[in-house]
């Protein structure tokens, strides 16, 4: 059973206990407990398996972890066949109908003998729903259109972060450009940087209604108007996916864009100071009695409650509200910290673009450096390197850092980890290279002590720099390996090798649970986009999203070194060096150059807030400097390994 099919199943059991008026807290944690299981980045029935495992887990408690462990072992629970028999399962369906909650399905269920969709639609067209209190012609009417159009549209998920940005802005600059429209926000899961969306939440200050509300419901990417209001509306995009735009007064922007950014669980911790403090949190500000102590700006409502503003991506409940109180905030990196990209393609193994349009690519992007790392000999549908193209390559990057100047272009390879944990490449060709990156591309599916026992194995490797894609998943399409990431970040942190956080949309892999664990053990980072193409640097934003969400600061990610002390970190300050082995083959005419096209050229470096903003490429002058001061890389065969960055 996968991780959404047991999430789907914990939050159903939360429905039905809110049904039965079960304790708040049971409920509660219900349906925390369905939270971190969607997005646990281990497959919660390979977990399970072992007793007390989930318990580990912040949030997951002896209860949970038993109901989790009967369903990922029988597909059923003894809470949930108790809660069917009172309610049927079929009932659950109705609470994905917008306007719908576990009450007013409760009341249909016991007045009406409402089982299911088809009950409730029939219902309706009979006119019996208008007859319940508190509930007439208009909202059956209203109820009716909204199942004709859950029938209608296409089943609804979850969007890919990435997949949701464009559309995000696009709707934020056009509403941003309606008369009278001072401040646009995206608020929800999208501005916590959430590795999904479910909707999208607008929040907007100034204008008409009549213009804002027109605007918003006129644009082309809507497919269907679900409301219309004065200070509501509600869309459903072509691709399946909801938006709500809210017009808010300003002296309660801030207070609004708290409440509607959550998550639900940093918002409960919030009203819980509030109430603490004597005080009322909600939507439209922070009040004692009749008095608004604070509601302008979210900073306002945070000092009110005594804490430092909370930055979007740590708002998850976890140990940020005790930071914020006792001031002690990390400052998490910034996309403008970042100096280079350590892992790109190019065509001559699978990539789109040429190397020194990779290469340009990287330089006008901003970056001081940067490293080339096709893949190795067991992809071969990628083109991989075996040893005799590795030392082709060697040349091939002597002729492309002429031809591209400004830029520090280090030899890298993305070295498979085989089935028994030995890399894809012999140790004079791994000697050849300036960095390299080790990766899970096959055998995922290994027990989790072989696979463990495997990447071990592999980080031993001394010329080993990063393990790229740590887990191996593709999000919502393959599940990540199975590893014990404890023992993995213990051995990381101890042979001084770095763990990616991988930018590519679907990846996003180290998960910031992830992240943050192999932090606490003193490991490293790279943040890197695994581009294919020029225009796939711009990916970069996600990674940074990724690392802020796990808490990380410029201090833990090794690329925002300026490139002598990246140098320094990379080369270590152990051992005595020795020379490298030599090229033997010539490499093929050089390529000539060509211009990037416009659409695949990338927007300059930017913060992760402000993607627009460039940074300087590093000059000519310092990057020859670097260039004549490179020593040969420490001998594969030596045992001593890097020191620990400063």
């Amino acid at each position: 059973m996968t991780n959404a099919q047991i999430a789907k199943l914990l939050g159903n059991i939360a429905t039905m206990l809110e049904m039965d008026g079960a304790n708040v807290f049971r409920v509660r944690a219900y349906r925390e407990g369905a939270r971190i299981i969607e997005y646990l980045p281990e497959p919660a029935a390979q977990l399970a398996k072992t007793e007390g495992r989930l318990q580990e887990i912040k949030g997951i408690g002896k209860d949970l972890e038993k109901t989790i462990r009967d369903f990922a072992t029988s597909g059923t629970a003894e809470i949930y066949e108790q809660l069917t028999k009172t309610y049927p399962a079929s009932l659950m369906e109705l609470t994905d109908i917008q306007g719908l909650g576990p009450k007013r399905v409760k009341i249909f269920f016991e007045q009406l003998g409402v089982k299911n969709l088809s009950d409730l639609e029939k219902a309706a067209r009979a006119g019996q729903l208008r007859e319940l209190p508190g509930f007439g012609e208009t909202a059956e009417a209203k109820l009716l259109k909204a199942i004709e159009s859950a029938a209608a549209s296409p089943p609804t998920s979850r969007l890919l972060l990435h997949a949701a940005w464009g559309v995000a802005h696009e709707l934020a600059s056009v509403i941003g450009k309606v008369h009278g429209v001072e401040h646009v926000e995206l608020a929800g899961s999208f501005r916590r940087r959430r590795e999904t969306v479910g909707d999208l939440d607008l929040l907007v200050t100034g204008g008409t209604p009549e213009a804002v509300m027109g605007a918003f419901t006129s644009h082309p990417y809507v497919h269907e108007v679900l409301a219309k209001g004065e200070t509501k509306s509600s869309v459903r995009l072509g691709n399946g996916l909801q938006v709500d735009l809210r017009l808010v007064p300003a002296e309660s922007f801030g207070a609004a864009l708290l409440y509607f950014t959550g998550s639900k669980a940093h918002n409960i911790e919030l009203r819980k100071l509030a109430i603490d403090g004597g005080m009322s949190l909600n939507e439209y500000g922070l009040t004692q009695g009749e008095r608004t102590v604070a509601a302008r700006t979210e900073a306002d409502v945070y000092k009110a409650l005594g804490l430092q503003w909370i930055p979007p991506e740590l708002r998850e409940a976890g140990d940020e509200i005790a930071q914020a109180r006792n001031g002690t905030l990390p400052k998490l990196v910034e996309q403008g910290d970042l100096k280079g990209d350590l892992h790109m393609h190019t065509t001559r193994s699978d990539g789109r673009d040429t190397l020194e349009d990779m290469v340009r690519a990287a330089r006008d992007f901003g970056y001081a450096y940067c490293a080339i790392t096709e893949h190795s000999k067991s992809l071969g549908m990628a083109q991989g390197f075996n040893e005799a193209r590795v030392r082709k390559s060697v040349l091939e990057l002597a002729t492309v850092r002429k031809q591209v100047p400004g830029i520090e272009v280090f030899h890298g390879l993305e070295v498979d980890i085989l089935a028994d944990g030995s890399l894809d490449l012999d140790d004079e060709a791994l000697g050849l290279l300036d960095w390299v990156v080790i990766s899970l591309h096959s055998s995922l599916t290994q027990p989790r002590e072989v696979v463990t026992q495997r990447v071990l194995r592999a980080l031993e490797h001394p010329q080993v720099c990063v393990m790229g894609h740590p887990s191996g998943r593709k999000i919502g399409a393959r599940e990540p390996a199975d590893l014990d990431w404890e023992r993995v970040f213990d051995r990381a942190a101890e042979c001084g090798v770095a763990m990616e956080i991988n930018a590519q949309p679907d990846r996003l892999d180290l998960s910031d649970v992830n992240a943050r664990l192999a932090q606490s053990k003193g490991v490293r980072f790279t943040i890197d986009t695994d581009a294919h193409a020029a225009k796939n640097l711009e990916y970069i934003r996600y990674g940074v999203f990724q690392a802020r969400r796990a808490g990380l600061t410029a201090n833990d990610v090794m690329n925002t070194r300026p490139l002598a002390k990246f140098e320094a970190w990379r080369k270590g300050k152990k051992g005595a060096a020795v020379p490298k082995a030599k090229a033997t083959s010539a490499p093929a005419a050089p390529e000539k150059p060509e211009k990037l096209a416009k659409t695949a050229k990338p927007a300059k470096r930017a913060t992760a807030a402000k993607p627009a903003t460039s940074a300087k490429p590093a000059s000519g002058p310092a990057q020859s400097k670097a260039a004549r001061a490179r020593k040969a890389i420490p001998s594969p065969k030596t045992s001593k390994r890097r020191g620990k960055p400063k």
